[in-house]
């Protein structure tokens, strides 16, 4: 397997020649100011924004919600539900935008993609023997090929977080590799770090870097099986990291902030984060997703609100 997943013409080929050269480079980077990285994100928190810009940003962030069941309980009529909520959040309203994706285990692949079909939604699956990743990596590429032959359009992996916490960073970035060439050229790869696991930002600096020099599409917080899942910090942090590899290489790469967002207020917390730290450029879903599962519902509450000034409670929305 090839231990490079960059060109020859890519500005930080040389930094993943060998697991020396690697570990020195993701070590060499800048340390984070944990103090500044959260008074940072706690400061763009408290941004208010206008009714009309509101407006604009809960239908931004519905149409970025990869819409997710991950449950051993998963159904094929759960399934197909969720699919059928994703083309349309909202049956009374057809001015409402369908959500990015819907987000399943491999073995529902096939049921989600028949449910969207047509729609333009995408169907994600994770893989990789999610969410521990414990497994052989042929257990974890049969995993991922099983999924893309199902029809899934997106993958998401997760890390070896016990290769990546011993410094084995050489092994991760391989494995990233060998996932990214089993998605072939029909699916998007999300690299999940599980970043509650991680625990320091300087570890989810590393791991974001590693993953975009790997040719991850997306870099994700969390697997949302965890306590620790997205916060507005990490996410900025990942934020960062994205903007300045985009400076670096020219690449642009997805953030997928994971587990914990449950709120209109809450989404578009992270949108301000976007904006301000990536910039517009990523305020599309081709570039930020949301993880989440109860998060649509109550922006469809809060979209009606503002539709029609009467919060219409959770019963107007199906509940997933």
């Amino acid at each position: 397997m090839p231990s490079s997943a960059l060109t020859a013409a890519h500005p930080l080929k040389d930094v993943t020649a060998s697991d020396s050269a690697l570990r020195r480079f993701l070590h060499g980077l800048p340390g984070v100011d944990a103090v500044g990285l959260e008074g940072r994100a706690a400061s763009l928190g408290t941004r208010s924004i206008k009714t009309t810009a509101k407006a604009y940003a809960i239908d931004l962030a519905i149409s970025m919600v990869d819409l997710t069941t991950l449950e051993g309980a998963d159904t094929p009529g759960k399934v197909r539900a969720l699919g059928a909520k994703a083309v349309r959040p909202d049956p009374t309203d057809r001015t409402t935008p369908s959500t990015a994706a819907v987000c399943v285990y491999p073995d529902m692949v096939a049921v989600a993609k028949e449910a969207v079909a047509g729609s333009g939604v995408k169907v994600a699956s994770v893989a990789t023997a999610f969410p521990a990743g414990r497994a052989p990596l042929t257990v974890k590429l049969a995993d991922v090929r099983e999924a893309v032959a199902a029809g899934a359009d997106e993958i998401d992996m997760v890390i070896d977080r016990g290769a990546f916490l011993s410094g084995r960073y050489l092994k991760v970035y391989d494995e990233i590799i060998a996932v990214k060439e089993a998605c072939g050229t029909s699916a998007r790869l999300k690299v999940i770090f599980e970043t509650g696991e991680l625990s320091t930002y300087d570890n989810i600096r590393r791991a974001s870097w590693l993953g975009m020099l790997a040719g991850a599409d997306f870099i994700k917080t969390s697997t949302g099986k965890v306590a620790v899942n997205a916060t507005p910090a990490n996410t900025l942090l990942m934020l960062e990291a994205v903007r300045d590899f985009r400076a670096q290489t020219g690449i642009q790469v997805g953030v997928k902030p994971a587990g914990g967002i449950r709120t209109s207020k809450d989404a578009i917390k992270f949108l301000v984060l976007v904006n301000e730290t990536a910039g517009e450029d990523w305020l599309d879903n081709h570039w930020f997703r949301f993880g989440a599962s109860s998060l649509l519902n109550d922006l469809l509450m809060q979209r009606q609100k503002l539709a029609t000034g009467r919060y219409s409670g959770p019963d107007y929305v199906t509940v997933d």
